[in-house]
C-alpha cells in the first residue's frame, strides 16, 4: 500500500510562537518555526483520514484546503488534540452523513464529559449539533479496517493518560509518548516511516527529549523518523543540524510518502 502524510500542525500544546514569548524561535521569520498544534492528514487506499483535531483545526482546514474527510483518528483526549472537535460539524453539513471517528474507550469517556452536548440523541432523524460516528477500539492492541483502510493500533501512556498510536503499512504515528511496553516495540517492527513526538532537548514528565526520541526510533528500527509536537525550545535549522541523517524535524505543511 502506498500512502501520503501531511503535517498540518507540528507544535506542542502552546503552539509556536507561544503567547507572551519573545525568544528567538517565537520571533523567527522562518516558516518552519511557525507551528500550529499537532495534527496530520493521512491519505491511503483512496481515503483521507485526520489524525487528531486540535484547537487550530479551523485554521488548518482553511490553510490546507481540507474540504473532505473520510474519518478521524484520535490519539488521546488532551485539549491540544481534541479542542477542534466541534469544528468537524462542517463536514456533516457538506457530506450529509456522520463523520466516522476511531478512538479508545478511555478517550471516549473523556469526550462524553467535555462535549456532552454532542452526545445527545438525534431529534427527528437530524443531529442537534455535529454528528460524529464514534467507533470504539476493542482492545489496547490490534488491527481494524477503518473506512477501507487497514489500521494497526497500539496503546501506551503519558503519565495517567492512555494514548493510541496508529500504523498503516510501513508508516506509524506515535505522539505524546512517555511510557511504553515491549509489546509496543513489537507492534512497530518493520516500520519504515515513523512520526514521533519530541518536545525539547531535555526530557519532561509528559514527553520524550530529543535523545530519548532517537533512542526509541533506534529500538523499533525505523528507517526514517520525523519529529513532531515540538516546543519553542527547538529551532528548526539548528536542531536539524544536531540530528542524525535518519531523524528529521518536521514542519507545518511538510508532506512525506510511504
Amino acid at each position: 500500500m502506498h500512502g501520503q502524510f501531511q503535517f498540518i500542525g507540528t507544535g506542542g500544546s502552546t503552539g509556536v510562537p507561544a503567547i507572551g514569548c519573545n525568544c528567538d524561535v517565537c520571533t523567527s521569520t522562518l516558516p518552519q518555526n511557525k507551528r500550529l498544534r499537532s495534527s496530520g492528514l493521512l491519505k491511503a487506499a483512496g481515503k483521507t483520514l485526520l489524525i487528531d483535531v486540535g484547537p487550530d483545526f479551523r485554521e488548518q482546514a482553511l490553510k490546507y484546503k481540507i474540504d473532505h474527510l473520510d474519518g478521524v483518528l484520535i490519539t488521546h483526549p488532551h485539549f491540544d488534540h481534541v479542542g477542534g472537535l466541534d469544528d468537524l460539524r462542517v463536514y456533516y453539513f457538506i457530506q450529509k452523513h456522520a463523520l466516522p471517528c476511531l478512538l479508545s474507550q478511555e478517550s471516549m469517556d473523556d469526550l462524553k464529559l467535555r462535549y456532552h452536548y454532542m452526545m445527545r440523541p438525534l431529534e427527528h432523524g437530524k443531529s442537534i449539533s455535529a454528528q460524529i460516528d464514534f467507533q470504539i477500539l476493542e482492545s489496547d492492541f490490534g488491527h481494524q479496517e477503518f473506512q477501507g483502510v487497514p489500521i494497526q493500533y497500539m496503546s501506551y501512556f503519558q503519565t495517567t493518560t492512555k494514548v493510541t498510536g496508529f500504523r498503516v503499512g510501513s508508516f506509524a504515528y506515535v505522539s505524546d509518548i512517555r511510557e511504553y511496553t515491549d509489546e509496543l516495540v513489537r507492534s512497530l517492527s518493520g516500520i519504515k516511516v515513523l512520526v514521533l513526538s519530541a518536545l525539547r532537548h531535555v526530557p519532561t514528565l509528559m514527553h520524550f527529549s530529543l535523545e530519548e526520541a532517537i533512542a526509541f526510533a533506534r529500538r523499533v528500527g525505523a528507517e526514517t523518523t520525523y519529529l513532531t509536537h515540538i516546543a519553542h525550545d527547538l529551532e528548526y535549522n539548528t536542531t536539524n543540524a544536531l540530528l542524525p541523517p535518519d531523524v528529521r524535524m518536521s514542519y507545518d505543511g511538510m508532506e512525506i510518502y510511504f
